[in-house]
């Protein structure tokens, strides 16, 4: 079983952040918070309801384990192709599957173009998928880049 690359998991955390709200929490434990994108979120950018329990930083990272598995599985079922490429390039798309859901892959020019081995093109569509909550979010365009970085390694 292929396992998760670790550039998504350093990638994930680095855009994610394991946000502790409110800081005046003596346990420093994250409490559920809306992401820029509108979204209640806990720990490492966990979807989650308004009222889930306060996380520890050891539940955040399960958490974020669970979830990159799962994006994991979802890029590999999506865009089978990538489980013959290299690392960089599985962790680019894992990392936008983890950021945006499986759907959002599964129905996207994204996952034709991966398919059809057109990175140039892939590359292209990564950098559309910048918006939250009805605008451009500087996160998203930094994050997407990076991920372009990591899909097209020789360039």
């Amino acid at each position: 079983m292929i396992q998760i690359p670790q550039a998504a998991i350093t990638l994930a955390k680095r855009f994610e952040g394991f946000h502790r709200i409110p800081r005046s929490d003596p346990l420093r434990r994250a409490h559920p918070y809306i992401c820029p994108a509108g979204y209640w979120t806990i720990g490492y950018g966990r979807s989650c309801k308004p009222d889930h329990p306060p996380i520890d930083e050891e539940e955040g990272e399960a958490y974020l384990h669970q979830d990159l598995r799962t994006a994991l599985a979802a890029a590999l079922r999506y865009c089978p192709v990538l489980a013959t490429e290299p690392e960089a390039r599985l962790a680019a798309i894992v990392d936008f599957t983890f950021n945006l859901g499986a759907g959002r892959l599964q129905t996207s020019t994204l996952r034709r173009r991966i398919n059809q081995r057109e990175w140039t093109a892939a590359a292209t569509e990564l950098r559309r998928w910048v918006h939250g909550g009805g605008k451009v979010l500087p996160g998203l365009v930094a994050r997407r880049e990076l991920e372009v970085a990591w899909l097209l390694p020789n360039s």
